[in-house]
């Protein structure tokens, strides 16, 4: 039999055991809570910095200001009012629950209607090509003869046909006038008389109606001051005659595409000669290919590439996907330096190896070298300091006092400001990287600092790269001004109809953003292109590009670049040095 002590012990033994069972369980209790307590308090915190970010940018200004963001950083009001806003944001959230709404809206769809005259809904029969012989617009007359029967042979009449034109002012109407000559000789085959017409002049489009100083006009509206061609088209229906978008659309890509030689040209010699590319890239929609099923389909996403050549050549590069594949075939041949952003897909054009090689083959040339942006290295210290972190604010002033130390050195010789660089820019980037690397040490959760001092980590070697040559800069900024033309103007023209399209397009930035670059005026350059391009040799396309256009306009002749319309004579090429 079990006594009265032993039964009051075991019951004691079994009580202390519950008891700290229930110990262990309330602790492992405590212990989730306190993790999700933090969890909470980080999503919380992250979730604050971005919508301090939203409103700044919202709000205040879009831009990384300099000379403001020091003193504008320091304001507490936003930190003080933390534990409000948690508040207002739940009421707010409660609110939303609550309210219902219960009104409805039906869409409705308007009847189809019919243009006049178009009762059944066919399309009119086309008359054939446009007649402007009874157009009220101002007229130009330009008679082409034949460089060999003129003055020989007698005129008879012409042959007459129509273009339209654009002069800055309005539309014009060109009559192109054919000289049509009877020879004095009579066949000696037939022995009838001899009629001979003037050649008729080359065109990039064949049959085109619009001259190229309306195709330029309708290229720079839309590529240089993002008129979409629907807009455009509403303006030509009040200048007098209308022009449709769909002929602008075939336009743009004929010509774009045909003027593509000569930017090959100017990749080439980029690739060739020179010393740095800058590159950025940003996303557009492309149009879905319809494919007669009936259903909508999304847009799909391609990627303009921009390059600046040293300050000799801007070009674009639409490319489907924005990979390293892409990427690599876009460089590959250059083997100098490249200034980027730091986006993964630039990684495997850094490393080599693009392509497989044999055991048995000679290697790869080397790759190039990659050179860092401070620019974008400051723009993470700077959201870090807009949300009231003081190792962001501290990281963008090291960096803003190496942009001011090294503007004034761009004014000295090359070889001076090495010299200088290395006197006094080098401790700077030096005491900024002992920096980052203590501050990494220290441990704290993934937000804004984390991921500033993470970059600048990773990025320190191409960051340092300006100081291997003082032609490199310290920043990309230039590429991605270059760039800004298609992201603002996305929001205008919306999508490109398709890849050949965007790549069209990416060739006509490429000779607008070149022409900026040199100087010259964008609108008169495509005029004379298109007009000089049907004439001349393959071989020579460099020729025309912004870089030398001006040498080889001064050797064409200026009467017949006056001319709307009319043959070009192409001078012998340049002697070489």
């Amino acid at each position: 039999m079990v006594s009265d002590g032993q039964q009051v012990s075991n019951t004691q033994t079994d009580r202390v055991a519950e008891l700290e069972a229930e110990i262990a369980r309330l602790r492992a209790k405590l212990l989730d809570s306190e993790q999700t307590l933090h969890r909470l308090r980080q999503a919380y915190t992250n979730a604050l910095e971005q919508l301090q970010l939203a409103k700044r940018r919202l709000f205040v200004a879009k831009a990384e200001r300099r000379e403001a963001v020091p003193e504008q950083l320091q304001l507490d009001l936003l930190t003080e009012q933390v534990e409000q806003l948690g508040k207002e944001l739940n009421q707010a959230e409660t609110a939303a629950k609550s309210e219902t709404s219960t009104d409805t809206t039906e869409e409705s769809h308007p009847n189809k209607t019919t243009k006049a005259g178009q009762d059944d809904g066919t399309k009119p029969k086309s008359s054939g090509r446009r007649n402007l012989a009874s157009s009220t617009l101002p007229l130009i007359r330009v008679e082409i003869t034949h460089p060999e029967l003129e003055g020989k042979a007698e005129r008879i009449g012409f042959e007459e046909s129509w273009k339209l034109g654009y002069e800055r002012g309005g539309q014009r109407r060109i009559l192109v006038a054919r000289v049509v000559y009877r020879l004095a000789e009579k066949d000696p085959e037939t022995g009838t008389l001899q009629i001979v017409k003037a050649e008729a002049p080359k065109d990039l489009v064949r049959r085109s109606l619009l001259s190229a100083s309306l195709i330029a006009h309708v290229l720079i509206a839309k590529y240089v001051l993002g008129v979409p061609f629907a807009r455009q088209e509403s303006l030509y229906q009040l200048m007098g005659e209308g022009l449709d978008r769909s002929t602008m659309c075939r336009y743009a890509e004929d010509i774009g595409a045909t003027l593509g030689a000569v930017v090959d040209a100017m990749a080439h010699e980029a690739k060739t000669t020179a010393f740095c590319l800058s590159t950025d890239a940003t996303g557009v929609a492309i149009q879905p290919t319809f494919i007669g099923d009936g259903k909508r389909q999304p847009c799909r996403k391609g990627h303009f590439f921009v390059v600046l050549a040293d300050k000799d050549h801007v070009f674009f590069e639409y490319q489907p996907k924005h990979t390293s594949k892409a990427v690599s075939e876009m460089f590959r041949g250059f083997h100098g330096y490249i200034q980027a952003d730091a986006n993964a897909v630039y990684d495997a054009l850094f490393r080599g190896g693009t392509s497989v090689t044999l055991w048995n083959e000679e290697p790869e040339d080397p790759p190039p070298k990659e050179v860092g942006c401070y620019s974008h290295c400051r723009r993470n210290f700077w959201d870090a300091a807009v949300c009231k972190h003081p190792e962001g604010l501290t990281g963008m002033k090291m960096i803003d006092s190496l942009f001011a130390a090294d503007a004034p050195l761009w004014k000295l010789p090359p070889s001076q400001r090495q010299l200088q660089r290395q006197q006094k820019l080098l401790p700077m980037v030096n005491a900024f990287f002992d920096w980052v690397r203590q501050e990494s040490k220290q441990q704290r959760p993934r937000g804004l600092v984390s991921k500033a001092l993470g970059y600048a980590l990773r990025q320190e070697a191409p960051l340092r790269r300006f100081l291997e040559d003082p032609r490199l800069k310290l920043d990309n900024n230039g590429a991605e001004r270059a760039i800004r033309p298609i992201a603002t103007g996305r929001k205008n023209w919306m999508f490109f109809g398709s890849d050949d399209h965007a790549q069209a397009a990416a060739n006509l930035f490429s000779l607008v953003a070149s022409c900026k670059l040199h100087g010259l005026d964008p609108e008169l350059y495509l005029a004379e292109l298109i007009r000089v391009m049907p004439y001349w040799p393959r071989q020579r396309y460099l020729e025309l590009c912004p870089r030398y256009w001006l040498t080889t306009r001064a050797r064409l002749d200026p009467r017949e670049l006056e001319l709307p319309i009319g043959h070009i004579t192409v001078p012998p090429a340049a002697a070489t040095e």
